[in-house]
């Protein structure tokens, strides 16, 4: 019986159970769900580490990212997401006009989600909520997400995360701040790292490559 903080016959304990023997395993066809990478980000929030690599699968015929669980205990603090305070969730959507900040598309509020701009998987303390935190601070704190465009960011921010690599949009090299690696003389955890990423504030960076376009 392996022991675990999470809830039987879940994704998360599913994952869990198959990387608790410490292998290495194929995230495309050994790990369950669509997006392994969600559940992995959620298993590392409650302190466990977990080493990724990739590798050749005969299965899959193709290299693929493997994950491997180090220990069946926790090595750090747990840090997970608080729930966001349904008051401030309806302050953020009516700050943006249920603006979604991709597509600009205003929505009906249960399409959105609120994104936190500065991502899970780098977040080194709990979250502390004030559901009347001004105006500015949401602006700062978050935006507005549809789920998938929610999970994409996801997706590029844990292998920003992994490699030191920054996600682009659709493929387009721009930064308006630093490049496409993560400043290698700010800390994994400083939000200062992620500003010039699409990801990190959409509106800033549509704004600043349509200034250098113009020129």
């Amino acid at each position: 019986m392996v022991n675990h903080p999470f809830k039987e016959g879940t994704k998360l304990a599913k994952n869990f159970l198959i990387l608790s023997d410490g292998k290495w395993h194929c995230g495309k066809h050994e790990l369950p769900g669509t997006q392994p990478a969600k559940a992995i980000q959620i298993i590392r929030q409650h302190g466990f580490q977990i080493e990724n690599k990739n590798q050749y699968c005969s299965v899959c015929q193709d290299k693929t990212v493997h994950r491997r669980l180090v220990s069946r205990e926790p090595i750090k603090p747990s840090y997970l997401r608080l729930q966001l305070p349904a008051r401030l969730r309806r302050r953020t959507l009516d700050y943006y006009k249920n603006n979604e900040a991709i597509t600009l598309r205003e929505m009906i509020p249960n399409q959105l989600e609120v994104d936190h701009r500065f991502p899970q998987v780098r977040w080194a303390k709990d979250e502390i909520y004030n559901p009347d935190m001004p105006n500015e601070e949401i602006q700062k704190k978050f935006q507005l997400f549809t789920r998938e465009h929610n999970l994409w960011k996801s997706r590029y921010c844990e292998h920003c995360f992994r490699t030191n690599e920054r996600g682009t949009f659709i493929g387009i090299n721009y930064f308006y701040q630093g490049n496409k690696y993560w400043n290698n003389t700010i800390a994994s955890d400083d939000e200062n790292g992620c500003v010039g990423c699409f990801w990190y504030d959409p509106e800033t960076w549509r704004n600043s490559l349509n200034i250098d376009l113009k020129k």
